[in-house]
């Protein structure tokens, strides 16, 4: 017999050459330290082999949770031995507890480490991502054409109100941060230059370096990559959000296109303003080398000005607008595409925010290693 002092009693008993009784009395509660099942499995060991387990706890005063996970302990303790527990024998209010603890099993991995998958499954998993990805692009470009197609006939549903605060903010609200990058790295562009140049007494030839990658390269592409930061970004976050409110859903139950409502202006808006925005930074840019040139090279404004002008021709800015308005198409796709994939909880929000900074960045690049490749081709 195993008994705690003035507070609960446990006994066992033989009434039959193969069974067991657990006899329980007293205030069973958590309070009491209550035993573990080591006690009971000391009581199997003793005497003939045990088939069954039953329980009298008729003289129990008091009872919480820790009456049940002691019962359930003897309960798995005999599954393991394959003894059979009788439950049933127990007050009715301890049977239907334990019943019920006994109706959704303990899962058996939990904690659990999972086995790193096989290099080959995860190339097959990356694979079938990378598939479904592409399709939902490709979905998502051609209701973005079938929605411009709708705008042509006059039939694309939205607010010319969100047209224009959207132009407004994709451009005359992100000149500040375009004039501070455009005229660092045109100080910078000629920075590079000034150095090596210097060793051959051909100063001059900075405006050539700075006019050059300005109107081609880094005009457009600085540009491209302020925009994904900030408008870019701005978009995807703003339709995870209605996303997350379930404001598109409304939209659709109301029976209008998300595509022409939420996405079209803001295609329209950066398409139209990154050809601006990239001349703009082009002049910033210029003007950055020429405080280079003019304050550090000794070089006159006017020399500056002239050899830039005879250095870079019309159609080297041609070329950087025509990259700007592909970038344009690049960071508003991006950024809206991956708005409407945002999942509904916050941070599907941050996720699709830098998912659509990442996308437009990497394909902007693609773009522009493209297009130098194609106009090179030409000629230009």
């Amino acid at each position: 017999m195993v008994e705690s002092p003035a507070e609960y009693e446990l006994s066992f008993d033989r009434p039959s050459d193969h069974g067991l009784l657990i006899r329980m009395a007293g205030p069973w509660k958590m309070s009491n330290r209550l035993p573990s099942r080591e006690p009971v499995a000391e009581a199997l060991e003793q005497g003939a082999e045990v088939r069954e387990i039953t329980f009298d706890a008729a003289e129990v005063t008091e009872w919480d949770s820790g009456l049940l996970a002691f019962l359930s302990e003897v309960n798995r303790l005999g599954e393991k031995r394959n003894i059979d527990v009788h439950l049933e024998d127990l007050p009715n209010g301890i049977h239907q507890l334990l019943k019920l603890a006994a109706a959704v099993p303990e899962k058996e991995d939990t904690g659990r480490e999972e086995k790193p998958s096989s290099w080959l499954t995860r190339i097959g998993l990356r694979a079938q991502k990378a598939g479904s990805e592409s399709l939902n692009f490709f979905e998502f470009v051609g209701n973005t054409l079938l929605s411009f197609l709708r705008l042509i006939t006059g039939k694309a549903r939205f607010r010319r109100v969100d047209f224009f605060v959207t132009l407004q903010e994709c451009g005359p609200m992100a000149l500040p941060i375009i004039t501070m990058i455009s005229v660092l790295v045109g100080l910078i562009l000629a920075f590079v230059g000034a150095i090596q140049l210097e060793m051959f007494g051909a100063q001059i030839y900075v405006a050539n370096l700075v006019g050059l990658a300005m109107a081609r390269e880094m005009g457009a592409m600085m540009t491209a990559i302020i925009m994904a930061g900030r408008t870019g970004a701005a978009f995807a976050a703003q339709l995870g959000t209605m996303q997350v409110n379930e404001e598109i859903d409304a939209l659709i139950t109301l029976g209008i296109s998300p595509m022409d409502f939420l996405v079209l202006p803001r295609i329209i808006s950066l398409i139209f303003m990154m050809p601006l925005l990239c001349i703009y930074a082009d002049l910033m840019g210029i003007l950055g080398g020429a405080l280079v040139g003019v304050f550090m090279l000794d070089l006159s404004p006017t020399a500056y000005y002239i050899q830039t002008r005879e250095a870079v021709p019309l159609i080297h800015f041609v070329v950087g607008i025509i990259k700007s308005g592909v970038f344009g198409v690049i960071v508003s796709v991006a950024g809206c595409m991956r708005g409407l994939e945002c999942g509904r909880s916050a941070t599907a929000v941050g996720q699709a925010t830098t998912q659509a900074v990442v996308t437009a960045i990497v394909w902007i690049i693609v773009a522009d290693a493209t297009l130098t490749f194609i106009f090179s081709l030409m000629g230009i």
